[in-house]
């Protein structure tokens, strides 16, 4: 978007914060940039250019505006729409994988050469991997110098600088104040932990957001020991690369409101990550919703509640793992099978609220499971078996730079899966905003009460002109029941 420089214009010049983290603005007299709803007197429009990211604006010499700070924007929704190499990297850095393993495990996590990767971000976004990454850092630096009383020295190196000049450094280019001026700076109204070494945060996103079956299906779904529903508030605990944590999430107005116990921080930006990927909250509600609402027999369930979001997974082996479990079973019998599994192979957790136990079980231990002890039919148990062999081999990458039409295929080769089980685990796992269930008992149920075609084949073919929303069209046929999971939990 950020090319099309009329557009761009507009939207800086009505605030509209729809654009926030679809580009951003630099200013070239003050060298500042800023988000488009920023509340400061818009510049002239010749003294506006415009970036695709953040990283692109530091690269070109310009700092964060104090005001709007633009890093805490919600993220592009682009990456989470698309699956190409751009789409892919994004999501992998996001998830921390140039600040573990590098430019070159980046690349080769796509399968493409450093050189290729590098190009292709800095003919996309004006700015490589690595600039990509450090604008990452600088923000997770700035989170933890506002919100937490540690060190400057331990922020540096759990931000995942490499050392404390380089992290002074970076903070004074990005933000033109030094770590200590931030914390100065830093809201004196914070929100105070409800339990120790717990870090609250708030988690921006793009309005509408519809909570009831966000969190509904969360909690209605959730497995004893891994999740729960407490005080408003949907809990679990996260594997991490680190580490281990644990998380709060309160659905608010205007923002989720996060509650992060990690063992390590170096894990901050990547739970973070996991958490705004888990609701979804990089979502365009309005521009899904409008191509909905065109719909004559949708229309009317989007405007009812518009900005239904698609619960995703923090974990995508996790979620593979469950749906397999919840073949052709009751969502209460899947909650009892997982349930099992996590109190006998799931790594144990100290919640200091109390409540949560374990982490649910790695693959490599699934792998090692003996299947006589499986309390489950012979087919399916030949089904849970293979699918966790391959997750732990690698031969099955579900993770976030997956290729979602090669995983597809590749999950539909295994014995025990059909269109419904790989589509599901497309669209909660890997993130495909386009996945459909046309065989799904609720969606037919959904489609024969509306009007729409019944037959899988035939409800497909209507639901061309839904693409590439069709997961959320998903969201709002579910809708249509009165089953606990499009309800939030009193």
């Amino acid at each position: 978007m950020h090319t099309d420089t009329e557009r761009c214009v507009r939207a800086v010049q009505s605030k509209d914060a729809r654009f926030d983290g679809w580009f951003f603005t630099a200013v070239l007299t003050t060298r500042i940039y800023c988000r488009p709803s920023c509340p400061v007197v818009p510049p002239k429009p010749g003294n506006m250019t415009f970036y695709p990211s953040a990283a692109a604006c530091q690269q070109a010499g310009f700092r964060a505006c104090k005001r709007c700070r633009p890093d805490t924007s919600p993220g592009s929704p682009e990456w989470n729409q698309r699956a190409d190499l751009t789409a892919r990297a994004m999501r992998l850095i996001a998830d921390g994988v140039v600040d573990r393993e590098g430019v070159p495990g980046l690349a080769a996590r796509l399968g493409y050469s450093t050189r290729q990767v590098e190009r292709q971000l800095l003919a996309e976004l004006g700015a490589g991997p690595l600039a990509l990454a450090r604008a990452q850092r600088a923000q997770t630096a700035r989170l933890l110098i506002e919100t937490t009383p540690l060190p400057m020295a331990d922020i540096a190196f759990a931000a995942g600088f490499s050392s404390i000049r380089a992290f002074n450094d970076t903070v004074r280019e990005v933000y033109a104040l030094s770590p200590s001026e931030l914390r100065t700076r830093a809201p004196r109204n914070r929100p105070a932990p409800t339990a120790p070494g717990a870090l609250p945060l708030r988690l921006p996103f793009r309005a509408p957001l519809n909570p009831d079956n966000l969190f509904g299906h969360l909690a209605a779904t959730a497995v004893p020991g891994v999740e729960e529903w407490r005080d408003g508030a949907y809990r679990r605990t996260l594997r991490l690369p680190y580490g281990h944590g644990i998380v709060a999430l309160t659905p608010n107005p205007d923002h989720i409101a996060c509650r992060l116990t990690l063992s390590d921080l170096r894990d901050l930006t990547v739970a973070i990550s996991r958490c705004r990927r888990l609701l979804d909250l990089d979502a365009d509600p309005v521009a899904i919703d409008d191509q909905l609402r065109a719909d004559p027999l949708l229309a009317p369930l989007v405007d009812k509640a518009p900005g239904r979001r698609v619960p995703r997974t923090v974990d995508e082996a996790e979620f593979a793992v469950r749906a397999v479990l919840g073949q052709q079973v009751s969502t209460a019998a899947a909650r009892t099978h997982a349930a099992r599994l996590v109190t006998a192979h799931g790594d144990p957790v100290d919640d200091p609220e109390g409540g949560l136990t374990h982490l649910f079980p790695s693959t490599e231990a699934l792998a090692a499971v003996d299947p006589e002890t499986l309390a489950m039919p012979r087919t399916r148990r030949t089904t849970f078996t293979t699918l966790v062999a391959h997750l732990a081999d690698g031969s099955v990458n579900l993770g976030a730079g997956s290729d979602w039409a090669e995983t597809r295929a590749r999950l539909l080769a295994l014995p025990g899966f059909g269109p419904w089980t790989a589509d599901v685990i497309a669209m909660r796992a890997l993130g495909d905003p386009d996945a459909f269930l046309p065989t799904d008992l609720g969606i037919r149920r959904a489609a024969a009460e509306l009007g729409l075609p019944s037959t899988p084949g035939a409800l497909t073919a209507r639901a061309a002109a839904w693409r590439p929303w069709r997961a959320y069209a998903v969201q709002y046929l579910w809708a249509t029941d009165d089953h606990p999971i499009n309800f939030l939990p009193v």
